[in-house]
């Protein structure tokens, strides 16, 4: 079984930043990729960026040139920076895994508001 554990969310004003951790721990043999989805209320989950276990990178275009996503292969773990950060970025943060085998993990969630 494979547990992810997110960290870092919470309130910031309108333009602020806030960073995201997710920590993988578990029977992690091997992963092909990491990342980020969001679900604000009444809405669809949305993807945000997600990250190959070679390095590359893909963003949603709505955070694109805002958020940047990056990761510690050593540690099992990504993260995620957000800069000017804005009020519809309110949501539900999940971090997900995916293995070579195409089986998914989910963390619980980090709310991320963003308010004034």
């Amino acid at each position: 079984q494979v547990q992810l554990v997110e960290s870092g969310g919470g309130l910031v004003q309108p333009g602020g930043s806030l960073r995201l951790s997710c920590a993988a721990s578990g029977d992690i043999f091997s992963i092909n990729a990491m990342g980020w989805y969001r679900q604000a209320p009444g809405q669809q989950v949305e993807f945000v960026a997600s990250i190959t276990s070679e390095g590359t990178t893909d963003y949603g275009d709505l955070v694109k040139g805002r958020f940047t996503i990056s990761s510690d292969n050593a540690k099992s773990t990504v993260y995620l920076q957000m800069n000017s950060l804005k009020p519809e970025d309110t949501a539900v943060y999940y971090c997900w895994l995916t293995t070579p085998h195409a089986t998914d993990y989910w963390g619980q969630g980090t709310q991320v508001t963003v308010s004034s």
